[in-house]
Formats: C-alpha cells, sequence, structure tokens
C-alpha cells in the first residue's frame, strides 16, 4: 500500500538585482498574478522581507519571500511545469541576483 500524499511546502527567497521597493513590489504583483490559485494549493503567500526582523539569526540577503503548501508532491510537481509558472519565470528572471528554494514535507 503506497504512502498517503504529505503536504509539501515550497518556500522561495529571491534576492533581487536592484533591490529597490518598486521592484520588489513589482515581484510581489507578479507572483500574485502567476503563482495563486493553482491546484491542489493549501496556502499561498508572498510579501517583502520584514526589515525589522534584525537578530542575529535573521537573513537578510533576500528582497521577497514566496510561500506555497501543496497538499502533495504531485500538486507541485504540476506546479513547476504549469504555464502559469514557466510564464513566472520568464517575465522575472532578468530580475533575480539570485534564488534559494526550499522545498521541505510537512
Amino acid at each position: 500500500m503506497p504512502d498517503a500524499p504529505r503536504p509539501l511546502a515550497h518556500v522561495v527567497f529571491f534576492t533581487l538585482k536592484d533591490r529597490t521597493s518598486e521592484n520588489v513590489q513589482k515581484l510581489i504583483d507578479s507572483c500574485q498574478e502567476h503563482l495563486t490559485g493553482h491546484e491542489g494549493t493549501l496556502f499561498y503567500g508572498a510579501g517583502p522581507r520584514g526589515e525589522e526582523f534584525d537578530r542575529p539569526v535573521n537573513d537578510s540577503e533576500y528582497d521577497v519571500g514566496l510561500h506555497v503548501i501543496f497538499d502533495s508532491k504531485a500538486s507541485q510537481d504540476a506546479y513547476q511545469g504549469h504555464e502559469r509558472h514557466q510564464q513566472f519565470i520568464a517575465a522575472n528572471k532578468e530580475s533575480w541576483a539570485q534564488i534559494r528554494v526550499f522545498d521541505t514535507y510537512l
């Protein structure tokens, strides 16, 4: 008997080449346009780094955090190949200095 599907957290941290507040908002808006409403999404959120979080353990080397929780790896796999996700990458990749992706079973 196969294991039951497990929720999967897909978390991405974007560092922009031009780290202005306008470019941060532009990327957040693009996330909202392209990355919301995918099948199997249990939670979606995208926003700017909280600059007030400045403890020694806080990472401050990113501008936008994306958090999507899927009901299963299969849903996340479908999202990765989806046309809207591919459009998001094509529209924004030139603005990224770095991205870091963390996929975690919950």
